[in-house]
């Protein structure tokens, strides 16, 4: 898993509340494990003008011009800007992978259903709480200026904006710490290598018979 640590973006302004996992990546495209190759069918029933089949090349596909992130100034977006409940629906992981997949690190909204909350952090993606008229400033002041960007202090806990107007968060700690240092569930464990050897050393000696 990508660390997060200081991180500065371009931002694109997502102006829709319960935003749903179906939405962020459909479920005709839930045909993987692996979390990649997932981000060019981001938002896919918003980003194109057809209806989007598994395997299909999205380089050939009709774009919608009115999409947010098909619109020139918003390319090579980093943060994406949210209403409430960003990530509703069923608990898929698949959305933060797509995501992440298609270059999202962080994520600014009021609130987040809570397992898409959840699944973020395990993936590398910082979802950020910010109150609603916060939010709703940044929308205004994203849509006023092109190429406005936000940096993301995460050992800070804070959000930069370009009059250096520093905006706080809270997260909690041990998911800061594994953000910071880029620790997902394997990650943790692999902490713990050695003592997971020593331990199965430990019990090939007293109990041989259940590795023969």
């Amino acid at each position: 898993m990508k660390k997060f640590t200081l991180h500065e973006g371009i931002v694109a302004p997502l102006d829709r509340a319960n935003v749903d996992t179906d939405m962020i990546i459909p479920k005709q495209f839930l045909k993987s494990i692996k979390r990649s190759g997932f981000g060019p069918n981001l938002f896919d029933e918003l980003r194109y003008l057809d209806e989007g089949q598994p395997d299909q090349d999205c380089s050939q596909r009709p774009l919608n011009p009115d999409f947010v992130l098909n619109k020139p100034r918003y390319q090579g977006c980093s943060v994406l800007l949210a209403r409430k409940n960003f990530g509703c629906g069923s608990s898929r992981e698949h959305a933060p992978w797509a995501l992440e997949d298609f270059g999202i690190r962080a994520i600014i909204a009021p609130s987040y259903a809570d397992i898409f909350f959840n699944n973020s952090f395990k993936n590398g993606l910082l979802p950020i709480i910010l109150e609603e008229d916060l939010v709703d400033q940044l929308f205004r002041e994203v849509e006023a200026q092109e190429g406005y960007q936000l940096k993301i202090d995460l050992e800070q806990q804070c959000v930069i904006k370009p009059d250096g107007t520093s905006l706080p968060f809270e997260i909690d700690a041990f998911r800061k710490h594994c953000l910071l240092n880029g620790l997902d569930d394997i990650g943790l464990t692999l902490e713990h290598a050695d003592a997971i050897r020593a331990y199965e050393q430990r019990r090939r000696a007293e109990a041989p018979w259940m590795f023969s």
